[in-house]
């Protein structure tokens, strides 16, 4: 038998164990449990096809530590192949985590009435339909994924994402989702996770059916992650933390984009509307992986995700 004094000594320790369960919930999400802070590289569309590698030194300099990349005014990634990407961010201390690619091509449509020209269609929370005369042709998941799939495997990414693709239709959306299940057993085979991203637009009904809704119901989610867009969410009238109960685990990327008040045009972190604190309390809840901030259209990109960044430092205190 143990004595008084053992006996004791294991009340206290178990004593001082249960009061310290608690506290290890409370912070098993704390910030210094979350991803690095990373930058989805839309945001510097201009300046990342004049200058990449500056462009991304800049970045490295301000603190960002994950990248997501998209196209440019250059072939292949920034003009670069995957692997030289991989090298260069790498090289400034930064990792290449994903990549976004278009889904099915869109098809020209009449500009709606009141629509404001150029990046209306984005600050409307819908893909951005015109882009500049001179690009070069970019590779689509309909036509390409294999091609992507491979690319995206030989630069080492976690995930393949597609940006934007046409729901507008129920024809549209059935088409996606072939898109999306065909990429996503191929980004299986290759050891890469497959992610949509989504706009406001995938909330509007759709012969009384939801894009957003059907693109989850009717994937598994071991082919088809989403990437969570915080302002078009919000736009849409809807809470992410909410979202995330719905489909605990399917939301490993996020966009960490705010919104004015008005809901019309992408602000800096933290000077909009979008509950940042309350959605990172999800973050266990989404299965978060990683997250990006976005700012389309900044008018000064690097003060704005310099801005971001410090911000989010903030939020996430």
């Amino acid at each position: 038998m143990q004595n008084r004094r053992t006996f004791l000594k294991n009340t206290s320790a178990l004593a001082l164990g249960s009061l310290a369960v608690p506290a290890l919930a409370k912070n098993l999400f704390a910030p210094e449990a979350l991803p690095r802070p990373g930058l989805q590289l839309f945001t510097l569309f201009r300046a990342m096809s004049d200058d990449a590698k500056g462009s991304l030194e800049k970045v490295a300099g301000i603190g960002y530590k994950e990248i997501e990349s998209a196209f440019s005014m250059k072939d292949g990634y920034y003009g670069y192949s995957p692997k030289e990407f991989k090298k260069v961010v790498e090289d400034l201390g930064m990792t290449w985590r994903a990549h976004h690619v278009g889904g099915a091509p869109f098809r020209p449509r009449p500009a709606q009435a009141g629509a404001p020209a150029g990046g209306g269609a984005a600050a409307a929370g819908a893909p951005p339909r015109q882009m500049p005369a001179n690009m070069p042709k970019r590779l689509n998941l309909l036509e390409n994924y294999q091609q992507l799939v491979d690319e995206a495997a030989e630069g080492g990414l976690t995930y393949l994402v597609c940006a934007s693709t046409p729901v507008g239709t129920l024809d549209e959306i059935k088409k996606s989702i072939e898109v999306f299940v065909k990429t996503g057993e191929a980004c299986k085979k290759a050891g890469i996770g497959f992610a949509y991203h989504n706009h406001a637009t995938e909330f509007d009904k759709v012969e009384g059916q939801t894009p957003y809704d059907l693109i989850l119901s009717q994937t598994s989610p071991d082919l088809v992650t989403m990437e969570m867009d915080m302002a078009w969410v919000v736009k849409a009238g809807l809470d992410p933390v909410e979202l995330f109960k719905q489909q605990p685990g399917r939301f490993p990327l996020w966009h960490i984009k705010d919104i004015d008040k008005e809901l019309k045009k992408p602000v800096e972190v933290g000077t909009g509307v979008v509950d940042f604190k309350k959605i990172f309390s999800g973050a266990q809840k989404a299965g978060l992986k990683y997250y990006f901030v976005e700012q389309d259209m900044a008018a000064s990109p690097f003060e704005s995700i310099a801005t971001s960044f410090a911000n989010l430092q903030k939020l996430t205190a």
